[in-house]
């Protein structure tokens, strides 16, 4: 049974004997051998073999190699543009040298562009970078088009569910956990050879939090990315993004799932949301304080209007005003008890509109770059199937909560 860490070592020294040894030399054959017979153990056990390179950690599916943290030939990968490898099942060893020579190439080349985003395919297996690239219309994505992308984010909604309960249960957050879901989203996220944000598509009403709070941490990582943070930066937004509601867990649950217009005090309730879950995190964990800033701030304007009241005008955090605009966005574009979904170019035209008073113009100006411009594919998705539906025309709802 093969290792997949042993597997990365064995490949990353092939690389560095074909440096040194021309073709059918003892040494290099050798080499080559070693690694295959690795693979072979990986691609008996997995259908697709896949490991994805995030800066220091290294993804293979969707496990964190914990041996191969800050592995400095995956930092070589990555500024080759090589940020995935994946290998079909029946790869043989001709197929396996091949690649080995184009990534090679890419390793030893000057001239080979890093932000080249087109992948370098054989047979059996592939690599490529994961960044941003062009797509022509989102709305239009074909099946045909992501058939590649095997995801359901099932694992990780039942994940948020029991972090969830624990708040529930013990008003407590687990970084960890928190942490863990985050990572998993992004390695979703940088699947394929094209970004993606994959959305998951409410079922049932009762389940809007789970829903909404993975897809805000997907929209606030991709938007985070399209910004140009650093990977820890991202990550922590990411955290923020996913825990930004988990205030509602001491709101009734026939106030949230209420169809009609909530009374002043059901709706002070629902309003008091942001400073329990601002609470709540702090009370968590010291390595939780931008989380619960946001928790705290992703309902307060940019003219200081929302909620909670603001004492004195100040600026909201930069992740505050990131998180707003996704949490905007996702809220507006989904089926609520109290009205239907809105249409994408609904949703997009009120951020636009609101751009200034109640939402950073800035980052409104980059999350529509993001959607509008082709840099992200949006896939949307149930918890055990994907799918492509998309929003129904409807009329115009009240101000998310």
């Amino acid at each position: 049974m093969s290792d997949p860490a042993v597997f990365l070592n064995a490949f990353a020294h092939v690389l560095a004997v074909m440096t040194l040894y021309p073709d059918a030399h003892p040494m290099r054959e050798r080499a080559l051998d070693a690694a295959y017979t690795e693979l072979g153990g990986l691609t008996g056990l997995a259908e697709r073999p896949s490991f994805t390179f995030l800066e220091d950690e290294v993804i293979y599916g969707r496990e964190l190699l914990s041996d191969l943290k800050s592995w400095d030939f995956g930092r070589r990968l990555i500024a080759a543009g090589i940020q995935r490898l994946e290998f079909e099942r029946n790869v043989s060893r001709d197929e396996f040298e091949g690649l080995l020579d184009e990534i090679l190439a890419r390793l030893t080349l000057q001239s080979v562009s890093t932000s080249d985003a087109r992948q370098m395919r054989s047979i059996g297996a592939r690599f490529g970078a994961v960044g941003l690239q062009e797509i022509d219309d989102r709305e239009t994505v074909s099946e045909s088009d992501v058939t590649t992308l095997d995801l359901s984010l099932g694992d990780e909604a039942d994940a948020f569910r029991w972090m969830q309960e624990e708040v529930q249960h013990n008003d407590r957050v687990r970084l960890t956990e928190a942490v863990a879901v985050v990572r998993s989203l992004s390695v979703a996220m940088h699947g394929d050879s094209r970004f993606v944000l994959p959305l998951l598509k409410l079922k049932e009403f009762d389940q809007y939090t789970t829903t909404h709070s993975l897809n805000v941490s997907v929209l606030s990582l991709g938007l985070a990315e399209a910004l140009g943070y650093s990977p820890d930066d991202v990550r922590e937004i990411g955290v923020a993004a996913l825990l930004h509601d988990v205030g509602k867990t001491r709101i009734p649950h026939r106030i949230l799932t209420k169809p009609g217009r909530l009374t002043a005090q059901e709706r002070a309730v629902m309003q008091a949301h942001p400073v329990d879950g601002a609470r709540i995190i702090l009370e968590s964990e010291d390595e939780l304080n931008l989380a619960a800033t946001v928790a705290y701030e992703h309902h307060v304007m940019l003219d200081g209007g929302g909620y909670p009241a603001m004492h004195y005008s100040r600026k909201c955090a930069l992740a505050s005003r990131l998180v707003h605009v996704c949490d905007v966005y996702d809220a507006l574009s989904t089926n609520r008890p109290y009205r239907d979904a809105w249409p994408t170019h609904k949703t997009t035209a009120y951020l636009e509109e609101r751009a200034g008073t109640e939402f950073d113009p800035d980052m409104v100006a980059a999350f529509l770059r993001m959607l509008r411009d082709g840099e992200a594919r949006v896939k949307v998705l149930t918890e055990d199937r994907a799918s492509n539906a998309q929003p129904a025309n409807t009329p115009t709802p009240p101000t998310p909560v």
